[in-house]
Formats: structure tokens, C-alpha cells, sequence
């Protein structure tokens, strides 16, 4: 569909789902999309690391794409440009530390040139057909947390991004609560429409402050006379790694960080700006030979990745960072749902070695980079809009967003899905519409359909294995060799070469009743036969194919 005189919400990914956040909006032939993130892979989907939106329904209209707009440099919004922006050809509009670390990806892709990155500046504005935007800086877990104002022919909109409300910001300046009323009075206009973060939506608590994190890490280091301190937490929290660097300055413990991308984000936060009374690192090598209890080691691995650093410290497989029993953990993050066994591996692997572990309910050591109720409820005081778009969540979370939005007063309040199209303006809010959208894993070096065959031939395998027949047929189509059967991942391990044979007498069985006259049924058959001895042994059918060889 094409946007004519009216304004259109249409998400392709993070509605009905917390990541890979894209969302568009069209005005008068013209689109521009709002974020460009990744999620990662569940074990649904074997062998993939990260998942992208499928973007078939912009890119078939990318002649009207006008650009592509970050609101901040978390992964669930920026995590897809490397992989997708170079073939929607458009430009992207970001912040100074968002666009410096978009720079590094796509230098890391080696399309930096290919793409063009427009940097604004905070609070900036700039024009993109009938839209123009302004960025508003908002608290959140990453410098240059914003929303975008989006002034339309139809009225203003209100994209809130990730935010959070933060009395004493430890990075940043964030927008006051004037300035955020005056921008819903929009000079006695008013706001059309919120788009807003729905994630926290359950927490009847405000989200808390950076600030008090420092005190609660601050007591518990302090209070630690022996031993390691390792703190544990998401590579993009520049605002706690700020407050790490605090901890260590204020307790005599040198710095120490281990994880890539701990290395990068601190990089760029120091290019632009921020961490500038960061604390000098100790090398992890040097880490070694330093007595444990003058370190504090920053490391990755929040949410038990295998090949982050804090997982090769647990299994003692870190080339420098040895862990003993008497040291600390400390996990300053939150548990995101479906990492339960990955963090549960690690930390039983900690446990085992006599590490002492500390979260979140055990020490005030995290807050959330969303806002609670209460915050929310601020956040539409201020901004008075006449409709009410949750984004940003799980279905459970946006109808709940909804229904508050409507108790606080708003007119209207719609619940899109991914694929939704929704007819903001002119009249009654409602969804006209349904476009394709959809998931791409990125498989190697290779993107895929998540629902594609390959995704699932692997899914198949991973679950029943894999049988491979291969018939040796002579002449005029007579067997030169018995059929040769070979089964990887099927549990037959203590009979194996018993069902083998089975499994081989069956496929002869089938060559000599059908022969070669129809080779295509023949195949189908040899396949049936050998899946049918899988049954009666194992109760599984495994995916099998059969391979004709002529001599």
C-alpha cells in the first residue's frame, strides 16, 4: 500500500514481541522508518545467531523511503544495519554516539562507504519530505537515549524510544518535564499520537536511578576485604560502566575489562564525549599477577552467552582471568526471559568452584532502562496525546499499556501487531490493513528465511537426525553393492549396526520391487521403507535421503 492524505503506523518488528524494533511511518507517498534492530536466536532455531526482520514490504517501495532514523545505539534497534541498510540504499540519522557506533559496524562489515550516516546533533532537527523530526534527549541505560518528535501534516507524534525517568543522571542530560509539557502543547496544538515503550508496563514501581546503583555497588565492593570482584553486565550499559569506573576509583581497585565489546562501546563513548574521567584499565594479562583484592574485572556474559567472557572465566577457559573459591560475582543486569539455563549453566559452573554469586535480589545493583507506571503516567501528563500506540512489547505488555492509557484519560488507544497498518490521521484511529512481514536469521554469513526449508531441515535433524541411503545401480538396473545406510544423531547407538542392516535389507527390498523405471517414486519409496525400520526401533522418523549412483 501507498500513503495518500493520510499518516500511517505500520511496525515490522517489536510489536507483539520485546526486540528487532522497526517501525514505519507513511505520509503522503512517503515513508520513513523509525530503528533498524536484530533479537537473538532461541533454541527454535539451531545454529543461528541473530534474527532480522524481513523487510520485503519496505524494500518494494524503497524509491519512497526518505531515510531511516536511530533512536539509540541499543542492539534491538540498531543490531540489523550492518546486514540490511546496504540494500535499502537510503540514509540513516543518528545522534554522535549512536552513529559512532553504527560507524564501527559497518567498518566491521566493510561497507562504510556504501552507506550513508548523517550525524545530528542532540536536540537537533531536520526535514525528510512531509516529516520532520527532532530528537529528544531521554534517560536510559546508553548515552543519547532519545524520542522522536514527528511533525506531520496531521499533527505531532511522540516516538518515545527506550526511556526511563532519572532524577540524578549519571550520563546526559535529559529533557525536564517543562520541556516535555511544552512539547505536548505543541504551541496549543497538541499531540496527536504517543508511540511508546511498553515494557515495563507491570512494574508498579519508578524504574529507579543510576545513582543508586553506585551506592549499592559501592557497599557491596567495599565491603569485600579479600578476594577478586568480577561485576558482570550488558556491554551497552555505558552509564554503569561509568559507574564501575566510580566503584574502582572510590574503593582503590584497579579497572579491568574483559569482553570485545565492552572494549568498543567504551571506545566510542570516550570519542564522543562521555567517560571522560574513566579510570586507566589494567590489562587482562597484567590481571594476573595483580593481588586479587585490588581488582575490580568488568566482563561480559550477563545472560550466560558461551562465548562471552564471564562463561570462560566460569568454566576456566579465560586465557587470563583465573577465578578461586572466596571470589566475587556480581550480576549487575537482569535476567531476560528464555536465558534462564544459559545463566543457570554459568552460574552453577561458578557455584562449583566456591564463587560467591549476587544479584539483583540479593544487593541493590541494577535498576531498568524502562519506565515503570508511574513513569509512564508522567510521561502522558505531560504530552496529553489524543491516541495511545504501545510498542515495545509482548502482546500481555502492550494491552496493558493500552488499558492504562485509556484509564489516564487518552481518547484512543490501539494495539498494533508487526504487520499492523494503522490510519492515525484524518478520523478515528483503526487498523485498515495487514502487510507481510516476517523473520531472516542470519546463518553464517548468510540470511535466510526463519521459516524457510534450511531452518527447517536443520530443525528436523536437530530433533530425529539424519539417515542417508545411497543405492549403487549397474547396467540395465540391477543392485552392483548392497544399499549402504549411514545414520548420524539417531539413537540406536547400542544396536547400531543391527538396525543398519534392517534399515539396508529394507531399502533392497524396495529397489527389487520397484526397480528403476520411475526413479523419482523409487527414491520416495526407499525413503518410506527406511523411516518405517526408524520408527519401529527408536519412535522417531528422521529426515532420510537416498542417493542413486549409476555405474
Amino acid at each position: 500500500m501507498t500513503p495518500g492524505d493520510e499518516l500511517i503506523f505500520l511496525p515490522l518488528g517489536g510489536s507483539g514481541e520485546i526486540g528487532m524494533n522497526v517501525n514505519l511511518y507513511g505520509c503522503r507517498g512517503k515513508w520513513i522508518m523509525c530503528d533498524l534492530g536484530m533479537t537473538f536466536a532461541d533454541p527454535s532455531l539451531p545454529g543461528v545467531d541473530l534474527v532480522l526482520p524481513d523487510l520485503q514490504f519496505i524494500e518494494e517501495r524503497r524509491d519512497d523511503l526518505l531515510g531511516v532514523i536511530l533512536t539509540h545505539g541499543h542492539e534491538d534497534h540498531i543490531g540489523a544495519i550492518p546486514y540490511l541498510a546496504g540494500e535499502l540504499g537510503v540514509p540513516l540519522y543518528a545522534t554522535p554516539f549512536t552513529a559512532g557506533l553504527i560507524r564501527r559496524k559497518l567498518e566491521e562489515e566493510g561497507i562504510a562507504d556504501d552507506v550513508k550516516l548523517h550525524i545530528i546533533p542532540m536536540g537537533g532537527s531536520f526535514d525528510l519530505g512531509p516529516f520532520r523530526i527532532t530528537y529528544v534527549a531521554l534517560a536510559h541505560s546508553i548515552p543519547e537515549g532519545n524520542a522522536l518528535v514527528i511533525d506531520t501534516p496531521h499533527g505531532r507524534l511522540f516516538h518515545t524510544g527506550d526511556w526511563k525517568l532519572d532524577a540524578k543522571p549519571i550520563l546526559g542530560d535529559p529533557a525536564s518535564a517543562a520541556e516535555l509539557a511544552e512539547i505536548g502543547a505543541n504551541k496549543g496544538k497538541g499531540t496527536l499520537a504517543l508511540v511508546g515503550d511498553s515494557t515495563n508496563v507491570f512494574n508498579a514501581e519508578p524504574s529507579g536511578s543510576e545513582s543508586q546503583v553506585f551506592d549499592g555497588l559501592m557497599e557491596l565492593v567495599k565491603s569485600r576485604k579479600r578476594g577478586r570482584v568480577v561485576v558482570t553486565t550488558f556491554a551497552s550499559n555505558a552509564t554503569r560502566i561509568h559507574t564501575l569506573g566510580e566503584v574502582a576509583k572510590a574503593t582503590g581497585r584497579r579497572l579491568v575489562v574483559a569482553g570485545r565489546s565492552l572494549d568498543r562501546i567504551i571506545a566510542v563513548a570516550r570519542s564522543t564525549g562521555y567517560l571522560k574521567e574513566f579510570p586507566e584499565t589494567l590489562s587482562q594479562d597484567a590481571a594476573g599477577d595483580a593481588a586479587p583484592e585490588s581488582l575490580l574485572i568488568v566482563v561480559t556474559g550477563t545472560q550466560g552467552e558461551p562465548q562471552a567472557a564471564l562463561a570462560k572465566i566460569a568454566d576456566g577457559n579465560h586465557p587470563y582471568i583465573k577465578l578461586q573459591a572466596g571470589d566475587l560475582v556480581v550480576y549487575s543486569s537482569k535476567q531476560i526471559p528464555g536465558n534462564e539455563l544459559a545463566i543457570g549453566k554459568v552460574q552453577n559452573a561458578l557455584a562449583a568452584r566456591g564463587i560467591e554469586i549476587v544479584g539483583d535480589r540479593q544487593a541493590h545493583v541494577h535498576v531498568s532502562g524502562h519506565p515503570g507506571r508511574p513513569e509512564l503516567q508522567a510521561m502522558y501528563g505531560w504530552i496529553k496525546p489524543r491516541i495511545s500506540v504501545p510498542v515495545h512489547g509482548e502482546r500481555r505488555h502492550m494491552e496493558e499499556h493500552a488499558r492504562l492509557a485509556r484509564g489516564w484519560g487518552v481518547p484512543n488507544a490501539i494495539v498494533p501487531m508487526n504487520g499492523s497498518v494503522i490510519r492515525l490521521a484524518p478520523g478515528r484511529p483503526e487498523v485498515i490493513g495487514h502487510e507481510h512481514h516476517g523473520r531472516l536469521v542470519l546463518d553464517g554469513d548468510v540470511i535466510l528465511p526463519a521459516d524457510g526449508a534450511t531452518i527447517a531441515a536443520r530443525r528436523k535433524m536437530a530433533w530425529s537426525g539424519l539417515m542417508l541411503v545411497t543405492l549403487v545401480v549397474a547396467g540395465k538396473g540391477r543392485l552392483a553393492a548392497e544399499p549402504t545406510v549411514i545414520a548420524k544423531g539417531v539413537p540406536v547407538e547400542e544396536d547400531e549396526e543391527a538396525f543398519l542392516a534392517e534399515a539396508a535389507d529394507a531399502a533392497e527390498a524396495t529397489f527389487k520391487k520397484y526397480g528403476m523405471g520411475d526413479r523419482r517414486r523409487l527414491e520416495d519409496e526407499v525413503k518410506i521403507a527406511v523411516r518405517r525400520v526408524a520408527r519401529q526401533w527408536t519412535g522417531k522418523k528422521p529426515p532420510t535421503e537416498v542417493q542413486i549412483i549409476s555405474v
